[in-house]
C-alpha cells in the first residue's frame, strides 16, 4: 500500500466514509481536499435506475451550466459561406467546410466540439469513423446541428455541455475548475443534477437517482445526499 503524501493526510480524515453530504457542504468540501498545485477539473457522477441497453431508457441531454465550465472550448464550425461571419463573430475558432473535411479525413482532431447545418451533414456523415470515437460527430439532439449556429457556437462558449448516460448507468461530467467558489460549484452542479432529473425517462422504475458523488482531479469522492438537490 502507497504511502499518504503530507498534503493526503491533511485531508484524509475531512470526508466521512459512507456519509451523504449536502450539495452546499460538497461544494465547500471539494476545495478543501483538493490538494494539487495546478487548477484541478470538477467532475460529477451520477449513477441512474435506468437500463441503457433499452432505447426508452436512454437519458442523454444537454445543460447550459451558470458558471460555465472553466475550460478553453476549441470549437470548429462546418458550415457554408454565407453563415462564416457569423459564427467568427460568435467566437468559433475555426470556421469552414470542405479544407477542414480534408484535415479531418487527414487525421486532424485537435477540437472538442463541431457544429454544423443540415444541409452540410452529408459532407461530414463519411467521417464518422474518425469523429464517432472521439465524440466529435455533430448530432441534432445535442444542438451541434442547427441552422444558427452562431447561437449554438455562443452556447459552447459560454458553457453548454452534452452528457449521455453509458453502459452501466452512469453519468459522467465535468462541471467547473476547483477555483470556482463554492457557490459556483453548487450552481452548476444543481443546474446539472436537475437537468438530468427532468430526463428522467417514463420507462425508468424505482429509485431513479441512486447515488452521486463530485470529485475534482485526484481527490476523493464525496457522496452527495440527492434528497438535498430535489
Amino acid at each position: 500500500m502507497s504511502k499518504l503524501t503530507k498534503n493526503q493526510k491533511s485531508v484524509a480524515d475531512k470526508v466521512e466514509v459512507g456519509k451523504a453530504y449536502s450539495l452546499k457542504e460538497a461544494s465547500e468540501l471539494v476545495k478543501e481536499i483538493t490538494t494539487t498545485k495546478f487548477d484541478a477539473s470538477l467532475d460529477i457522477d451520477v449513477r441512474l435506475g435506468v437500463d441503457p441497453r433499452k432505447a426508452n431508457q436512454m437519458v442523454r441531454g444537454v445543460v447550459s451550466l451558470p458558471n460555465g465550465t472553466g475550460k478553453v472550448t476549441r470549437v470548429l464550425c462546418l458550415c457554408t459561406p454565407d453563415a462564416e461571419a457569423a459564427a467568427k463573430e460568435a467566437g468559433a475558432d475555426y470556421v469552414g467546410l470542405d479544407e477542414y473535411i480534408e484535415k479531418i479525413k487527414g487525421g486532424w482532431t485537435d477540437i472538442d466540439v463541431i457544429i454544423t447545418m443540415p444541409s452540410c451533414m452529408g459532407k461530414i456523415g463519411p467521417l464518422g469513423r474518425v469523429l464517432g470515437p472521439r465524440g466529435l460527430m455533430p448530432n441534432p439532439k445535442s444542438g451541434t446541428v442547427t441552422m444558427d449556429v452562431a447561437k449554438a457556437v455562443k452556447e459552447v462558449k459560454q458553457g453548454k455541455i452534452d452528457f449521455k448516460v453509458d453502459k452501466t448507468g452512469i453519468i459522467h461530467a465535468s462541471i467547473g475548475k476547483v477555483s470556482f467558489s463554492p457557490e459556483q460549484i453548487y450552481q452548476n452542479a444543481k443546474e446539472f443534477i436537475g437537468t438530468v432529473i427532468k430526463l428522467k425517462p417514463a420507462a425508468a422504475k424505482g429509485t431513479y437517482i441512486k447515488s452521486i458523488y463530485i470529485s475534482s482531479t485526484m481527490s476523493k469522492g464525496i457522496k452527495i445526499d440527492p434528497k438535498s438537490v430535489e
